[in-house]
């Protein structure tokens, strides 16, 4: 297959010099990010690459020297220790890792979600207004669950995006939003959310060989009708049929925060025979999925795979291990936009989708100021995907160079 990147026409002006700062949290995945951008570029041929508005253009690395220095109280300040100015600044942040950790008056103090939306602020306060373009790149969006009112509460959401522009940030970028319509909250500015299913069927194919992608032979749920939008553009895409399960909760009660499920009840044809993909944004504690499988699996399914963007797994993998082992599951996706735990990755049942590459492109091409629209609509690349797929009889070539 030809080099993605040299379809893409990136010959225009950049809008700044390309620099990245991966917060705490994210540097594994912003030092993949890295190494394309520094790879394609020493490779791209340009003829001005060597003017003055090309300057830093090629650079051993884009990764700017920034940090997080703490106080011992646990109170922090953003540092940037080279110039900003002029410069097209990109910020990666995963605000749900909480393996990193800092000394809270002698105590170890895991970082929540608060604490790394902060350091973000932290370093946007930091740069000063002097980079001509900020980028904020937050794949899981802080507080996206807590999107739309229903009772006199918060709209935390909403008012961190508006924050953020407020201090300076022109574009926003995230993955697979739990509810796109929070971006109604900055109207004027610019959101993005980008679909990651190219990279679930990417993986799903690579992984197993024997699947028969057709409505006869497959299907696509979606647990719970908020997912709906993404499984119905997965089911068009690879023309599959399409069922839901709604979630029955007691409303006469909250646990941890919400109302208690009381059982998953499934709309659409029968399942019976057919290898599903059940598609969410994010696994949380993983007790819907699960859940949902079993229901899948009573009414006679065959294999099910769970592909979902976001594995948070916040109650541990054992509740996985178990539906593994007992049939229940046959494959489980995620993406790296989120921390992985060490042992997730050596699950047999686990299918890492790596989004590195794709970030990348989307930073090279934004760099130049040029449309992304195509890498926001994966439907192309799937159709070819699949058609690869069935016409080598399985056999799919890992060394392409799609994101």
């Amino acid at each position: 297959m030809p080099r993605r990147e040299e379809k893409r026409n990136l010959e225009t002006i950049p809008v700044g010099s390309l620099r990245i700062i991966p917060l705490n949290g994210c540097i594994p995945l912003g030092e993949k990010v890295d190494r394309y951008l520094v790879k394609w570029r020493t490779e791209r041929e340009n003829e001005h690459k060597n003017s003055l508005i090309f300057s830093g253009y090629q650079r051993d690395s884009y990764i700017l020297d920034a940090k997080i220095s703490r106080f011992g109280t646990g109170e922090a300040k953003g540092v940037i220790n080279e110039s900003v100015r002029g410069t097209d600044l990109y910020l990666l942040v995963d605000i749900s890792n909480y393996s990193i950790t800092y000394s809270l008056c002698g105590h170890e103090n895991r970082m929540s979600p608060d604490d790394h939306y902060q350091d973000l602020k932290r370093i946007i306060a930091a740069v000063g207004g002097k980079a001509r373009r900020i980028t904020v790149i937050m794949p899981f969006l802080y507080e996206s669950r807590q999107h739309k009112r229903s009772a006199r509460e918060s709209l935390d959401c909403a008012i961190a995006l508006q924050e953020l522009t407020r201090m300076g940030v022109d574009n926003i970028i995230t993955f697979d939003a739990h509810d796109a319509r929070v971006q109604n909250a900055i109207p004027l500015s610019s959101f993005e959310t980008v679909r990651s299913q190219y990279q679930f069927i990417k993986g799903l194919l690579h992984a197993v060989t024997d699947l028969t992608l057709d409505s006869s032979h497959m299907m696509i749920v979606s647990p719970d009708e908020g997912g709906m939008t993404r499984a119905i553009y997965l089911a068009n895409v690879l023309g599959l049929e399409l069922g839901m399960f709604y979630k029955r909760r007691d409303y006469t009660r909250i646990v941890n925060g919400r109302n208690p499920i009381i059982s998953h009840e499934f709309l659409g044809s029968s399942v019976e025979g057919k290898d599903v993909i059940v598609i969410d944004d994010m696994i949380s504690s993983g007790e819907s999925c699960i859940d949902v499988a079993k229901q899948l699996k009573k009414r006679k399914a065959n294999r099910i795979f769970i592909a979902a963007t976001f594995g948070l797994f916040t109650t541990g993998l054992e509740p996985f291990d178990k539906a593994y082992e007992e049939g229940v599951i046959t494959k489980v996706l995620t993406t790296n936009l989120v921390y992985q735990m060490p042992e997730l990755l050596e699950r047999e049942y686990y299918i890492n989708c790596d989004l590195s590459k794709y970030i990348a492109y989307i930073i090279d091409t934004l760099n130049h100021d040029s449309s992304i629209s195509d890498l926001l609509d994966p439907s192309d690349r799937i159709q070819s995907l699949v058609a690869a797929y069935k016409e080598k009889n399985g056999f799919l070539d890992k060394d392409n160079d799609e994101p």
